[in-house]
């Protein structure tokens, strides 16, 4: 019997049902599914396209950093032990915001399947390029001498408070170089692992704790140059960190599965490991004593920005410390000040976002 046979009606059933189906819009992809989604419109996450907005709007150069009043200061007012510090610092400085770039470009871009999150890892990029350059310009203004200039640049290799920190960093960077793709539950906690970790271990406790000794000396009126270029390093790394974590919350959004007891266990265990990374190289670098500024004091702040980076991941505090350092809440600094008040008087718009001194200090 021909389908085209009238008495046959399977033919016309199934173009019935076929007429009924309602239509059915394709699947979009999380975040963290493999693939690079290339449209822009309609835009899926537009917090992250706002973000990127806001740090084009707050664009600095390295050029405007006056660091003439610092050399009389390296030359005339720092005592030896301050010296020390400073030494110490800029060392670390050297490749802190290389080995970020790396991981950036190496792990977190190929995984962020959403055009307007990749544009802000594009511009973050730009910016740890630029405050690479803002550290180059700061070893060759305070180390006139060519050879201690060198072995401040292989500080990550000769010097073990500072190794112990890159060994860290490394660790987390090879954790995921092998994931081309996060197809598995697995995958995708170890690259939240690793997102975290830079964003709150490294970015957020690291560098947090090298600005604190940057603010502690322009509370003594020091160096003026290395905290007016660090106020600025300063906001764009609390840009970086709050990106992470809103792709943190995005990823919660969509899979909150991945955020189980474990995942929690290995984030507190990361943590902590930082904090004694970060106190290890506290004690190198306070070694030969500064007045106003102790081991002790320096563990308890230590302590008290991992709680607050634990808490913004929704994650209870470990330590219970609080702040003891009273001059990073006393900067008088207008960009900084205006900073935190979500005004950058210097710029054209505010950083919007939940940073201030009393969160994340």
């Amino acid at each position: 019997m021909a389908l085209t046979d009238p008495s046959f009606d399977v033919d016309t059933n199934l173009e019935i049902d076929l007429r009924e189906q309602p239509e059915v819009a394709p699947q979009r992809p999380n975040i963290l599914d493999p693939g690079f989604n290339l449209t822009l419109r309609p835009m899926r996450y537009p917090v992250f396209y706002e973000m990127y907005r806001d740090a084009i709007k707050n664009t600095w150069t390295v050029d405007e950093i006056d660091f003439s009043d610092d050399l009389v200061d390296l030359q005339r007012k720092l005592l030896p032990a301050e010296k020390h510090l400073i030494s110490r610092l800029v060392a670390f400085f050297a490749t802190g915001d290389s080995i970020v770039s790396n991981n950036l470009v190496l792990n977190l871009y190929k995984h962020v399947n959403a055009p307007e999150a990749r544009m802000y890892l594009s511009r973050q990029l730009y910016e740890e390029a630029l405050h690479v350059q803002f550290y180059l310009t700061l070893l060759d203004n305070y180390i006139p001498d060519l050879a201690e200039r060198e072995a401040a640049f292989s500080a990550i290799e000769n010097i073990p408070s500072i190794r112990q920190k890159g060994e860290f960093c490394f660790k987390w960077i090879s954790s995921i170089n092998d994931l081309d793709e996060l197809h598995t539950r697995e995958d995708r906690q170890k690259f939240l692992l690793n997102l975290i970790c830079f964003a709150t271990c490294i970015e957020g406790l690291f560098f947090f704790a090298a600005f604190a000794y940057v603010y502690f000396l322009r509370s003594k009126g020091l160096l003026n140059g290395l905290a007016a270029g660090t106020n600025w390093v300063f906001r764009d790394e609390s840009g970086h960190m709050n990106f992470a974590l809103e792709l943190v919350n995005t990823v919660r959004a969509e899979e909150p599965d991945l955020f189980d007891d474990k995942l929690a266990a290995d984030i507190n265990s990361m943590v902590q490991e930082a904090v004694e990374c970060e106190y290890q190289f506290a004690a190198d670098v306070l070694s030969e004593g500064i007045a106003g500024m102790s081991l002790n004091d320096t563990r308890e702040y230590l302590q008290f920005v991992a709680d607050q980076r634990l808490t913004q991941l929704g994650l209870p505090k470990q330590f219970g410390s609080s702040n003891p350092f009273g001059f990073m809440e006393l900067q008088d600094v207008q960009e900084l000040t205006n900073f935190f008040e979500r005004t950058v008087a210097a710029y054209q718009v505010g950083v919007e976002g939940d940073v201030a001194f009393d969160e994340d200090f």
